[in-house]
C-alpha cells in the first residue's frame, strides 16, 4: 500500500483506497499524484510523485 503524510495524525501512514490521479500544475502542465484515507483516522489524503 502506497505512504503518505496525514496532517491530521502528524504521521506517515498507508492509505486506503489509493488511487492515481492527474492535477493540474503550474504553467499549464499535469502533475502525477496519489490520492486516498488514512487508515487510523479517515481524513483525505495526497501525495504527488514524480515525473515519470
Amino acid at each position: 500500500m502506497p505512504q503518505g503524510y496525514c496532517v491530521r495524525c502528524k504521521a506517515k501512514r498507508e492509505m486506503k483506497n489509493a488511487k492515481e490521479i492527474t492535477m493540474k500544475g503550474k504553467g499549464g502542465t499535469t502533475r502525477a499524484a496519489m490520492t486516498g484515507v488514512c487508515e487510523k483516522c479517515g481524513t483525505k489524503m495526497y501525495r504527488i510523485l514524480g515525473k515519470k
